[in-house]
């Protein structure tokens, strides 16, 4: 099983709403022992077990908009169908602190999403969508993903990427049906 999250390389968007997915697949090398320093199918990675199952953690390093690269390569490597391919992501169109899942369907606009779709000629892959929220009326919807989240929101930011990881814990250990029924709908800073 492949699980990607979503982000940019480098500091500068280390703590950016657009790097969530990255922020997730830290917490689940922390809480898995992986170490995410391996170098290859153009990002970082680990291998290691989670819920009893070999999985690779990735970082695509292309930046966001190529992620598809890095996503396709490692599935590719590894044999790994779009089925076994959970993909971590920021969601503009979900509240913050809401998670949810989803398999298939179209991208959203999202740019990662859309080049991974391009890259695998599929969209049946997991979605693990994390709620970041909308950007103000007329505000550019680019510049908000890639700014820090607000002060408040940093304050239970932890909370928001812990409930994330044990979401992907429970596909991997679950199934996906299972994970989808327990976990949709609810909003971990709201329950």
């Amino acid at each position: 099983m492949v699980i990607a999250g979503l982000g940019n390389p480098g500091e500068r968007y280390a703590t950016t709403r657009h790097n969530v997915g990255f922020m997730v697949i830290d917490h689940l090398a922390a809480r898995h022992q992986i170490s995410l320093k391996k170098k290859g199918h153009q990002g970082l990675y680990g291998i290691g077990r989670c819920g009893g199952q070999q999985v690779m953690l990735l970082q695509p390093q292309t930046f966001m908009n190529l992620s598809g690269a890095s996503v396709a390569s490692a599935c590719k490597s590894l044999d790994v169908s779009s089925g076994d391919l959970v993909v971590v992501h920021d969601e503009i169109d979900l509240p913050f602190g809401e998670i949810r899942i989803k398999q298939g369907g179209g991208h959203g606009g999202h740019n990662g999403l859309r080049h991974i779709d391009q890259a695998l000629s599929t969209r049946d892959y997991i979605r693990v969508r994390v709620g970041v929220d909308r950007p103000p009326a007329g505000a550019d919807v680019a510049a908000y993903v890639l700014k820090s989240f607000s002060a408040s929101e940093k304050k239970q930011l932890t909370t928001v990427l812990m409930y994330a990881a044990e979401i992907v814990e429970a596909i991997v250990d679950q199934g996906l049906q299972k994970a989808m029924c327990n976990y949709n709908g609810r909003n971990v800073l709201n329950p």
